[in-house]
């Protein structure tokens, strides 16, 4: 009767954290497991971020916010679950561009991109519709304190910015880009700065939030921790 109920009763989860914390995977796992909706809000604002970079908007010698402003309403984006993989992967104006998203190129970019009211706005939106429904687990800078403040799970993610440098400077390397250590550890605590201080729905951890250091643990403990912490909140009367 426990695992009936456990089955049918459905709430939200809400992931927040800093960059290269590992928010997505863990998100995944655990959307997989529950059998719910996973929405990787990062990939919202990366496919965004890519828009502008192809346009000319950012990436270059000169950034213009405005003139990615006024191109926002031409902008769709997509979740489509892959069945290979087992997880949603980005669809920008119908085009697949879950790796390209990726990129360091966008890494540097994404937080400035992020931090435009307009863009913010619009993707907020588009993000609070989607957590309507029970049975999600999104993650992202601002689900828990703007997004959807009344998850009935909230978890804050944090390392240290050596551990997560580390992290995406290996993921980078499996994936060819030629980048140095320096480099990567310079854009994790830049990103940090951006993401903590800017003026619109900046990275915090909600009042109710559960902080979750993963420094020194591996992909397994982590899971099985939070997949108890879901468990728990769902098994409540």
């Amino acid at each position: 009767m426990k695992e009936i109920y456990f089955k049918m009763k459905k709430i939200t989860i809400a992931i927040d954290g800093y960059s290269s914390t590992g928010k997505s995977t863990i998100a995944k796992q655990l959307a997989k497991s529950l059998e719910y909706i996973h929405i990787d809000t990062g990939a919202m604002y990366r496919a965004v971020t890519l828009f502008a970079i192809r346009n000319g908007f950012f990436g270059g010698t000169k950034d213009n916010p405005q003139a990615l402003v006024k191109l926002l309403p031409t902008i769709n984006l997509k979740f489509e679950y892959n069945d290979a993989l087992g997880f949603s992967e980005m669809y920008l104006n119908g085009e697949n561009v879950e790796d390209e998203i990726r990129s360091l190129l966008v890494s540097r970019n994404v937080s400035e991109v992020a931090a435009i009211e307009q863009v913010r706005y619009k993707l907020v939106e588009i993000q609070k519709e989607m957590g309507k429904e029970k049975g999600v687990v999104m993650d992202g800078r601002d689900i828990g304190t703007v997004v959807l403040p009344d998850a009935e799970l909230k978890l804050f993610m944090t390392a240290s910015a050596e551990k997560r440098a580390t992290r995406r400077y290996k993921e980078l390397l499996d994936k060819g880009e030629v980048v140095t250590f320096a480099e990567v550890l310079k854009n994790v605590q830049h990103r940090d700065y951006l993401d903590s201080n800017r003026e619109f729905s900046p990275l915090k951890k909600a009042k109710d939030a559960i902080e979750f250091d993963n420094s020194d643990m591996g992909l397994n403990e982590q899971f099985e921790r939070i997949q108890n912490f879901a468990k728990r909140v769902i098994e409540r009367p």
